[in-house]
């Protein structure tokens, strides 16, 4: 086989990106990864434990991002889009749009430039729960190890604190865009999953009510490298969290928004119910849903949440969410099917279990590729050489989106094989 040939392309950086990377790579294949951020790891980095083992997720991270930087046939690009996709299997041409980062690789992430840097923004890797400066880094083992400068947000060298922070001649703010062309044999879509958008959820809050958070915000309120240490405290006052309250379906299975389950939603907000649990042991949980899904092994995780005497389970969508501006509390409306009742309740905080949207729904990834009205990647229809991974096909976890990925680096191997 030639060089283009045994080259795959990966495109996205998450979890299924890199598991497919290593995985072809360490077969004897040239991987090229194509990330839009300037970090690896996609939402699996943001996460405080996995369910159900409740582990931290950085040590599969850390062993992949070993197992990349040890492998002289993977080649990464991150603040990268790739423009176009033409040709087919074992000859595909791609062009690849690369954002400046303004720090090249004499960066030892002193942090001298975040402490100089006068300019902050919303952090967008803890959701916009407090805000970060134009020169950062998104966590301590974030990979690669390098800070990045927000373009749009730096004064430039009409500012330059930064450049006069830098020890080690690290920052460059003359760094433009550039096009990288290859020729490589397979593709490997794998650009991950977005959070549906609560604004557009009116009865929920829209967005609008100050202790009305994500289910992806709520992770990182729990996790140690958060906006608050791992202390749960609600975002209007800092108020520790003592009586909470999780929506279900938040967005999922409903006509007007997303038309199907988002899989993962439940098996998350009973793990965050264990969260709350574990660091207030007089705090209450409520839990309203419509169906709850634990799917195979995941049921007696289920149960054992259950079981707990301060976690109530209650079947019932909610029709109203309030907020008490002088207290910053949240009142839910909710219909108990069970009893036929209504309830009435007021909560500190409220969680929505917000779904699953792919992200090749706002952004198609160029190339001949058809996809469904939800925006997921129609895998029978793509070309031969071309493989969806993970969450661009169906809503799924990490332990499925890794075991899908797995498979596709045999699959893309195959494939070069048969070019």
């Amino acid at each position: 086989m030639s060089e283009q040939q045994k080259t795959v392309l990966v495109i996205g950086g998450g979890f299924s990106g890199l598991t497919a990377a290593v995985e072809t790579a360490e077969a004897g294949f040239n991987v090229v990864i194509v990330e839009k951020t300037p970090f690896f790891g996609g939402r699996v980095t943001q996460l405080n434990k996995y369910f159900p083992k409740l582990c931290p997720p950085n040590c599969g991270l850390e062993i992949n991002f070993k197992r990349i930087k040890n492998s002289a046939d993977i080649t990464f690009y991150t603040q990268a889009e790739v423009e176009k996709i033409s040709g087919q299997e074992g000859n595909y041409d791609v062009t690849i749009k690369l954002a400046p980062r303004f720090i090249n690789d004499k960066c030892v992430g002193c942090n001298a430039c975040n402490e100089a840097c006068p300019v902050e923004i919303p952090n967008e890797f803890n959701f916009g729960l407090d805000k970060t400066k134009a020169a950062y880094i998104t966590h301590n083992q974030a990979f690669p190890f390098k800070y990045v400068i927000d373009g749009k947000a730096c004064k430039g060298k009409a500012c330059s604190k930064c450049a006069e922070a830098c020890k080690y001649d690290a920052i460059d703010l003359d760094m433009k865009p550039e096009t990288v062309n290859l020729k490589v044999g397979a593709v490997v879509l794998a650009t991950g999953w977005d959070l549906y958008d609560v604004s557009k959820l009116d009865i929920l809050g829209g967005g609008k009510i100050r202790n009305v958070v994500t289910n992806m915000q709520m992770e990182r309120l729990a996790a140690p490298n958060g906006p608050t240490g791992g202390k749960i405290l609600r975002p209007s006052d800092g108020k520790e969290v003592k009586n909470i309250a999780f929506v279900q379906c938040a967005g999922s299975r409903d006509e007007n928004h997303l038309p199907y389950c988002s899989y993962i939603c439940c098996m998350a907000s009973l793990k965050q119910a264990t969260y709350l649990r574990e660091q207030y042991p007089d705090s209450k949980v409520r839990i309203f849903y419509i169906d709850i899904r634990t799917p195979g092994r995941y049921e007696q995780f289920f149960w054992k949440v259950k079981e707990d005497p301060n976690v109530t389970l209650t079947k019932g969508k909610v029709a109203k969410i309030e907020e008490d501006t002088r207290t910053g509390d949240v009142t839910l409306v909710v219909e108990d099917v069970m009893s036929g009742k209504k309830i009435k309740e007021k909560y500190d905080m409220v969680v929505l279990a917000a779904g699953m949207v792919p992200s090749t729904k706002a952004s198609k990834i160029p190339g001949d590729i058809s996809y469904t009205d939800e925006g997921f990647v129609m895998a029978g229809a793509l070309k031969k050489g071309m493989f969806a991974v993970g969450t661009l096909k169906s809503p799924v976890d990490v332990a499925r989106s890794v075991q899908d990925a797995t498979g596709v680096a045999i699959k893309s191997i195959q494939s070069a094989r048969r070019s």
